[in-house]
């Protein structure tokens, strides 16, 4: 029987175990791989050792950029479980079938593979890295439903095209498979679609935005030495359209109060390392200066930086340094976007709510750049949004469509 024709019914009503761990806690790969093995018993050492070296190596070529690392780990390491324990084959056995079926698998896993919260693969218990129980592959958002049945979007999609077929890429150079067959599906592929318009830009609308900015400093007013910092986290977010891994330390970049800075005209702007490591400028507006003041002021600094000041950006609320994980960010996101919902749904305003439930960390930049385009020359947003071409920035803009629908909106059933 051909390998593709068959799946594992126990692994796949099994919950997994993690099996990669952060960059700083992988060290050497051999020894990383013994100790895997010696902690998880279940895992065939003949199945896995090659492709765990492979992987290995392939993910700490992006030591330099932890989000990028993490979006590829967790897309490799998804597959590696499937690979390994519903499909019993080693990576290089895989062809583009197989590739086809474990899609379809992504669109709809299995209750064992879900869990309905982002949690750290890892944790450390008595001095030791240990896996977490609680951790699954996939998250879905329906708390009340045993399968993630909604498919995936089509973004979603692309990016697992995209770094699946990079992986298979590095490992075709190294010699390690003699197959791209992500390659073979990606044309004319009956999951990914064309489109013949843009996609409309996901963001909250202003409503929403006033509760959960009121909400925020009603937090911060309550709970100073809590949320003082997350107040300052939302503003940067929106007021600057700032990604979330722009706001943390990494291996790239370590975010300083000394990054805001002024010229010689007394006009402040943000130094900030983004994707690709591009170093841009960022338009500090008065708003977002009065922000940072109130901001400085409750951490008991001089209400605006110095050069070279090497407090860090967001700092740790316990403990000393800055914050390092884009995780702690975007749970004080969406605690925030959580119960400004809760506040709309008491105010009877359920159907203007119901974006909160799905809203993202990097809606607010959406947001921010939507509404900056309404009132500004797009080649400035453009360069404050750090876009590679202006053709990004022009998906903020919605006067087209507004337009277009104006014209449409009388037409007739019944000509006269």
């Amino acid at each position: 029987m051909n390998h593709s024709d068959r799946s594992n019914n126990t692994a796949a009503t099994t919950a997994p175990t993690p099996l990669i761990d952060q960059l700083d806690h992988l060290g050497n790969p051999y020894r990383y791989i013994d100790e895997l093995l010696s902690r998880q018993p279940q895992l065939d050492d003949s199945l896995i050792r090659n492709d765990m070296l492979q992987t290995l190596s392939f993910l700490t070529a992006y030591n330099g950029n932890q989000a990028t690392f993490n979006s590829y780990r967790r897309e490799v390491e998804k597959l590696l479980q499937w690979a390994w324990f519903v499909r019993q084959v080693k990576l290089s056995q895989l062809r583009r079938q197989d590739l086809e079926s474990y899609l379809e698998f992504c669109q709809s896993p299995p209750a064992a593979w879900c869990g309905h919260s982002q949690v750290a693969r890892f944790r450390n218990i008595d001095g030791q890295r240990q896996e977490n129980p609680a951790w699954r592959p996939f998250v879905i958002k329906n708390k009340t439903s045993s399968r993630a049945t909604t498919e995936l979007s089509q973004k979603s999609l692309q990016a697992i095209f995209s770094i699946l077929s990079t992986f298979f890429t590095y490992l075709l150079q190294e010699g390690y498979v003699d197959i791209n067959p992500v390659s073979l599906i990606k044309q004319k592929s009956k999951f990914l679609q064309r489109r013949a318009y843009q996609e409309p830009v996901r963001r909250i609308s202003n409503l929403q935005w006033d509760f959960v900015i009121e909400q925020v400093e009603r937090m911060a007013n309550e709970n100073p030495n809590e949320h003082e910092r997350t107040l300052f986290i939302m503003q940067c977010l929106l007021g600057m359209y700032l990604r979330i891994s722009e706001l943390v330390s990494d291996q790239r970049s370590s975010p300083v109060m000394g990054d805001f800075h002024t010229d010689e005209d007394g006009n402040w702007w943000l130094r900030v390392l983004g994707k690709g490591n591009k170093l841009r400028v960022v338009t500090v507006s008065d708003d977002m200066l009065s922000a940072l003041r109130r901001y400085r002021r409750f951490l008991g600094l001089n209400e605006l930086p110095y050069v070279g000041e090497q407090t860090p950006l967001i700092a740790k609320v316990r403990g000393r340094g800055p914050v390092t994980s884009t995780r702690q960010i975007r749970y004080l996101v969406q605690q925030c976007f959580d119960l400004s919902y809760q506040k709309m749904c008491a105010d009877g305003l359920m159907e203007e709510a119901r974006e909160l439930q799905v809203a993202t960390v990097h809606w607010l930049r959406h947001t921010g750049i939507s509404e900056d385009v309404k009132i500004r020359p797009k080649e400035h947003v453009r360069e404050d949004a750090g876009h590679a071409s202006m053709a990004t920035t022009d998906r903020y803009i919605d006067t087209e469509l507004r337009e277009r629908h104006a014209s449409a909106k009388y037409k007739r059933l019944k000509p006269q």
